[in-house]
């Protein structure tokens, strides 16, 4: 079998591209165009070339935009596709400012290399508000500005899937920029070819028009002298009224493949041809602990198995199967060290978080907002309301478990994963493998689900270490129970608020301390509603547990906590909740426009039949705004949530379809964790397990959803990953007062009804 590493041609270290530029072009051998948005001038790109281009003699600068000699157009796109269908509408937008039909577009993965960071998506994270406010009137910003933030994504291995950014950063100041600066290189070429004015030419359908003379070519004709203009330093970006494809349900590009089961995932990844082993794992169920002994005699006999190693942090089993693995690593007697975890439990962590709370008080902790008097204007409040809410440590519980293939030999290493930062689970190999980073291949294929999870690289360093203990080309596979024991949660939470209504029961001051160190930082905040005098703060406080971002991040605890101390002050007020809300949003017209839109989705205030309820809840995340209505059936012994209504504001939605599916899977996994769903620690140790204990919503549990679009702010985009689930709890819990009188304000609901 030959080396497929071996086979790979070179990467050049070399090219450097030197001019002062913000966007750039190369020329590929059969006549193909590269187009890129650079980062600051010197930036090395000339490694990238065998892997995109596969062509000589091009300048690639961050490219993003490939043109073939077929005339097709190939969206290079520097994000993750685990079913969000991201990519699908970030080529969308970059077709629509090309003029190339949606049937003449490719989407491509971005290679693993750090080159292929975009700024923009870093800025969303690292410095948000500091992107143009109108992409159609494009300023480019100083290059070693921008360079900054590439340099700082790239030493964090921000090649990032996540805070739902991909479209509202990357596509919106990334490709659509690329795209139109593609088609005015383009036009340009031809305008000199033809000896006519630039001005003259039209596009359309990935061709070149000249109507007085007739003449017309396709891209591919002038791609490779398009090469050679000069590069535009501010492309013009189309307005809302010239989008064709942007706003538009364009089928999803990577569906078709997982329709017909041709879809690769980590699971179906790995070498062509080579004789795969598999591998079961099981690392202390203790944070801090690692293997003592063990006792393997039994798993040596059983059939398949080739090898069980002791890892020190884990152990392995290696055999012909993963099904022999696992079973013959479940005979395995495995003793631990001992940890400063080892007594860590749910009720002494949730008792050292009611002890911070109390310390902290009405004035302590780390202030996250403070304006007016919140602590003063209590004292002239005619009621008071006080209310304390409380949510469990999630798991991710993604249905592809995490799993990577890994094969190292001659000082390289390949590995083949599903992974939200490629570069991150590359350098995690690297050091698995012992090798350098640049002697990793990574193999990106689709995710089996992410919401967080595959943002660690824990995983892909274990894979390596296996391949490179064993000399086999390793498929490690995580068991249901090793990915529910091992994962980084959702932090738990108790939040406290103290809030005030004066004599016409309007919202005078807002109180609220709680655990957990805010991300973002903007999840507690309730700056869109009218209150004069706002307190948020929080107490720090211990966790013995691994921590990591779960879908919605702080908007998924503070969404429930806001909205459902909101429905109480509304009680208190003797208001109507939808009423109480309008009136706190006056100053707030795209929030009380999303509202509204909910509520006359549900007919609010209409009659239900006796035991149902409506509830609903308001919530902005990661710059979009969603309001939901809840309906609950309350005359079984547990709740039964039938419909929700959903009104989103994410900007403008450039693919209506993709942006509604969104707000149903947050919806969805919102819902499940509200009804079901806790993770719990007993002597250091997670007790769940399996689905039996970590429940799913499945379909027969699942309501009936609508969703309406508001296109409220198109220069202004939001994200659509996450927005969906915060609201979902707090419209539940708030309908379920409704019909019944019974506030909840300890998730999961399950706990209540049991």
């Amino acid at each position: 079998m030959s080396d497929p590493v071996s086979e790979k041609p070179e990467r050049s270290r070399a090219a450097k591209w030197t001019r002062r530029g913000f966007i750039g072009a190369g020329a590929i051998a059969g006549g193909a165009l590269v187009v890129g948005v650079a980062v600051r001038s010197g930036n090395p790109v000339g490694k990238l070339k065998d892997i995109v281009a596969q062509g000589e003699g091009e300048a690639l600068v961050n490219a993003w935009v490939k043109i073939g000699s077929d005339n097709l157009v190939t969206a290079i796109v520097p994000h993750c596709e685990m079913g969000q269908g991201a990519n699908s509408t970030i080529a969308q937008m970059l077709a629509d400012e090309m003029d190339v039909n949606w049937e003449n577009v490719r989407v491509m993965d971005a290679p693993a290399d750090g080159n292929y960071v975009s700024q923009h998506a870093v800025r969303t994270f690292v410095g948000p508000g500091t992107l143009p406010d109108r992409p159609n009137q494009v300023s480019f910003m100083e290059p070693t500005y921008d360079g900054l933030f590439t340099q700082i994504g790239k030493l964090a291995g921000a090649y990032i899937t996540g805070g739902s950014s991909s479209v509202r950063s990357t596509g919106q100041n990334g490709m659509r920029i690329a795209g139109a600066a593609a088609r005015e290189m383009l036009v340009a070429s031809a305008a000199k070819e033809w000896g006519v004015p630039a001005a003259e030419i039209t596009t359309q359908n990935a061709t070149l028009i000249h109507a007085a003379s007739g003449r017309s070519e396709p891209y591919s004709a002038f791609a490779a002298a398009a090469a050679e203009q000069d590069l535009p330093r501010a492309p013009r970006i189309k307005t809302v009224d010239e989008y064709k494809l942007m706003g538009t349900p364009a089928p999803r590009k990577d569906i078709p493949s997982k329709v017909d089961g041709t879809a690769i995932f980590g699971v179906d990844a790995g070498p062509e041809g080579e004789n795969l082993r598999y591998a079961a794992v099981k690392a202390s169920p203790v944070v801090g602990g690692a293997i003592a002994s063990m006792d393997a005699s039994a798993a040596k006999e059983m059939r398949g198995v080739l090898q069980i190693l002791n890892m020190g942090d884990f152990v392995a089993v290696v055999a012909d199967s993963y099904w022999q693995a696992q079973q013959a690593l479940n005979t395995i007697q495995i003793t631990y060290t001992e940890s400063e975890n080892d007594s860590a439990d749910t009720a002494t962590m949730f008792a050292g978080f009611t002890k911070a709370l109390d310390e902290a008080g009405d004035s302590g902790g780390n202030s996250k907002a403070d304006y007016g008097d919140a602590v003063g204007a209590l004292a002239d409040a005619v009621t008071k309301v006080e209310a304390e809410y409380k949510v469990p440590f999630l798991a991710h519980a993604t249905m592809e478990p995490m799993n990577c293939t890994a094969w190292v030999r001659d000082g390289k290493c390949d590995i083949w994963t599903g992974t939200q930062v490629p570069l991150m689970a590359r350098d995690g190999a690297a050091e698995g493998a012992g090798v350098s980073a640049d002697d990793v291949t990574m193999h990106s294929v689709l995710l089996g689900g992410g919401f967080g999870r595959r943002l660690t690289p824990e995983y892909t360093n274990q894979a390596a270490r296996l391949a490179k203990a064993t000399g086999y080309p390793i498929k490690m596979i995580w068991s249901r129970e090793e990915d529910t024991a091992q994962d980084f949660y959702r932090p738990a939470d108790i939040s406290r608020f103290t809030g005030g209504l004066d004599e016409n029961g309007k919202v005078i001051c807002w109180n609220n301390v709680h655990c957990t160190e805010d991300e973002p930082p903007e999840a507690p905040l309730v700056e869109f509603y009218d209150i004069a005098n706002v307190s948020v703060r929080n107490a720090e406080v211990e966790w013995p547990v691994r921590l990591g971002a779960w879908r919605s991040v702080a908007h998924s605890q503070h969404g429930f906590f806001v909205e459902s101390f909101v429905d109480e002050l509304a009680a208190a007020a003797g208001k109507d909740p939808v009423e109480f809300r309008r009136e706190l949003l006056k100053n707030s017209p795209r929030h009380l426009a999303v509202l509204n839109g909910a509520a006359e989705m549900a007919g609010w205030g209409s009659p239900l039949p006796e035991g149902h309820g409506r509830g609903i809840a308001l919530a902005r995340s990661f710059n979009s705004i969603v309001a939901e209505v809840a309906e609950v059936d309350m005359t079984g012994e547990t709740p039964k949530v039938t419909k929700v209504y959903c009104c989103v504001d994410a900007g403008f939605a450039m693919n209506p379809d993709g942006l509604k599916a969104q707000m149903e899977s947050g919806i969805i996994y919102g819902l499940t964790a509200a009804m079901y769903d806790e993770i719990t620690i007993k002597d250091g140790a997670v007790e769940q397990s399996n689905f039996h204990d970590y429940k799913m919503m499945r379909m027969d549990d699942a309501p009936d959803i609508s969703v309406q679009i508001i296109n409220g702010a198109p220069d202004n985009l939001g994200g659509a990953g996450e927005p969906g689930l915060p609201p979902a709890a707090p419209a539940v819990t708030n309908a379920i007062f409704a019909a019944t009188g019974q506030r909840i304000r300890e998730l999961p609901i399950s706990k209540h009804f049991a």
